[in-house]
């Protein structure tokens, strides 16, 4: 794990310092109750401590399943020393705001609730959704053509991911599975182990690769997919042997490449603005 503040939810809080720890096995971030709690009621430390022992008798009281989900691990304080902190993931910061009667959880409180009004809404008109992709991706700088190109790879994998399904894999870690044997075989690399190459977190990896990446993963997943679509492998085992033919015929696209531009497919670049930088915690 390596310890470092997000600068998305420090922004949310105007700035304010908020201890965070990455946990990259989960790709999950792990924020302090405390310093939470601190921020919305203005208190200090301490008085945070007491307020979120007030506070988590309230909630186990009223049934909720919050307190369950808080975990500990060391941060360190103030003194320079590590100690065991009470950490929520970002659903359960959500929720603790949701919890806290304080003039500054309202924004919060405000935001969420037209949050969930806007996902209610895309159920009714789904365009709506689609359009909001549109405008992310245009602000985080990617052209028209490029987003017209990824919504389609996003539709291809439905496709792939439909025939999985009729082969009998319904568990989200076997689609993972099926997905990293593709990648490991013309890369070299699970998706995990790719995103940690290019530096990412929570980002897409194929938002983030290079044209050349993205065609070779297109070829591993189509090629995977029309195989299937031919042989109906049933079952992981089955499905496995079939993607890691797919990710062979990458991987073999890949060499041939290579060979002709004198270098490696595979980039570091990504698209970010920013770089993560972590404090090691030993």
């Amino acid at each position: 794990m390596n310890e470092g503040k997000l600068k998305t939810i420090t922004n949310l809080f105007e700035g304010h310092e908020v201890r965070s720890i990455w946990n990259n096995e989960e790709e999950e971030y792990y924020f302090s109750v405390v310093d939470v709690i601190a921020i919305l009621t203005d208190n200090e430390y301490s008085k945070s401590r007491n307020y979120w022992k007030w506070l988590k008798g309230k909630l186990i009281d009223e049934g909720s399943e919050l307190v369950s989900n808080t975990n500990q691990l060391k941060m360190k304080a103030k003194d320079g020393k590590l100690r065991d902190t009470d950490v929520l993931d970002t659903k359960g910061i959500l929720r603790l705001i949701e919890s806290i009667p304080s003039p500054k959880a309202e924004p919060f409180k405000l935001w969420l609730a037209n949050l969930g009004s806007e996902r209610i809404d895309e159920v009714f008109d789904p365009e709506i959704a689609i359009n909001r992709a549109v405008r992310y991706y245009r602000a985080k700088g990617y052209d028209d053509d490029w987003i017209k190109v990824r919504l389609s790879a996003i539709v291809d994998r439905f496709k792939l991911t439909d025939i999985w399904k009729k082969g009998g894999i319904s568990e989200p870690l076997e689609y993972a599975m099926l997905t990293n044997e593709i990648y490991k075989t013309w890369s070299g690399m699970t998706a995990r182990e790719y995103k940690d190459f290019k530096g990412l977190r929570k980002e897409s990896l194929r938002d983030n690769m290079t044209d050349i990446e993205v065609a070779l993963t297109n070829v591993g997943e189509i090629t995977t997919r029309n195989i299937a679509k031919k042989e109906n492998p049933k079952g992981l085992k089955e499905n496995l042997s079939v993607a890691k033919r797919g990710g062979s015929v990458a991987k073999e696209t890949r060499y041939a490449y290579e060979k002709e531009v004198n270098e490696s497919a595979i980039s570091k670049e990504n698209a970010l603005p920013y770089k993560y930088v972590d404090k090691k915690i030993n």
